[in-house]
């Protein structure tokens, strides 16, 4: 018995390879969530807040909670900030906390280019209590809770105007082996490198209202290439909506309100169309935001006034 749980466990972690670090619908929102150079680069502090329920209808299917906080230096041409998330799929679940520092300067005369690093720890977790065995007695895991602690890291670039922006992330740099002291057959799991690039371009069709297309590719051996592509419609910068798709996941419809400048509010409903479609009614994303400390003025927006 206990080398089936094993077998499940491996195959469990093997069909969530491409999520080993948190999803969301929401990326354009908020870039901070997966690039440390982000860090700085608005004239603001910004803490948000992403909450996401994945696969309604499918029992211990992922939860992913996420509060991020950033900001420019008020003097020095840097930025720095943090972030905290629970990412939870059934028995098994992460908690991570990360110092970001990036730095950033003017390249050209529109071109603005940050880097950025996010430094932290990772906790990888077991809970034995949550997996149903079928000999109630067997000793397998003990229904006793297993953690594993490890460092993590991620470096990411930022090339940025007032338009467009376009970026780079290597997440998990560190490929870290998670071990378990107490069950050495489950030290088999490794943090794989992720690589994502994103980009996004803002057109003002008139006075009041924007587009905004953005596309977001991630890689991770073995795992083909994942994109996903949102248009988001803006009205005054204070309403948006937006259309996307995840390949061979889902369409993903989004809307938002930003009130004075100040609090942002958004919602995603993701429509499964992979073969996880009939047993699951959709997912569910909110995102909770908040504006302060307005430091400084971009340079382009001092240039134009």
């Amino acid at each position: 018995m206990r080398k089936i749980v094993i077998f499940i466990l491996i195959l469990f972690n093997n069909f969530l390879k491409s999520q080993q670090i948190p999803m969301y619908s929401q990326f354009s929102l908020n870039d901070f969530a997966y690039n440390p150079a982000i860090a700085g680069t608005k004239d603001y502090y910004q803490a948000k807040s992403n909450n996401r329920y994945q696969w309604i209808g499918i029992s211990d299917a992922p939860r992913t909670y996420i509060l991020s906080v950033h900001g420019p230096h008020k003097v020095y041409n840097m930025g720095y900030g943090g972030i905290l998330f629970n990412d939870i799929t059934g028995p098994v679940s992460k908690i991570g906390l990360y110092g970001i520092y990036a730095y950033n300067l003017q390249i050209s005369e529109d071109i603005r280019l940050s880097g950025g690093l996010a430094l932290g720890l990772l906790q990888v977790k077991i809970d034995g209590s949550k997996i149903l065995l079928h000999d109630y007695y067997d000793p397998a895991l003990g229904y006793k809770v297993y953690r594993s602690y490890v460092p993590d890291a991620s470096l990411g670039l930022y090339a940025y105007t007032e338009n467009y922006s376009a970026g780079i992330i290597v997440s998990q740099m560190f490929g870290t082996n998670i071990k378990y002291k107490e069950i050495e057959e489950l030290s088999i799991n490794k943090l794989k490198q992720h690589i994502i690039i994103h980009g996004s371009y803002n057109y003002k069709i008139n006075e009041d209202w924007e587009i905004e297309p953005v596309t977001l590719i991630k890689y991770i051996s073995p795992v083909p290439i994942q994109l996903d592509i949102c248009v988001k419609t803006s009205y005054r910068k204070l309403i948006w909506c937006g259309l996307g798709i995840r390949t061979k996941d889902a369409v993903i419809v989004t809307v938002g309100y930003n009130y004075q400048d100040q609090l942002l509010f958004g919602y995603s409903y993701d429509l499964s169309f992979s073969n996880l479609k009939k047993y699951n009614s959709g997912t569910h994303e909110l995102m909770i935001g908040i504006n302060f400390n307005k430091y400084r003025k971009k340079e382009w927006k001092a240039k134009l006034e």
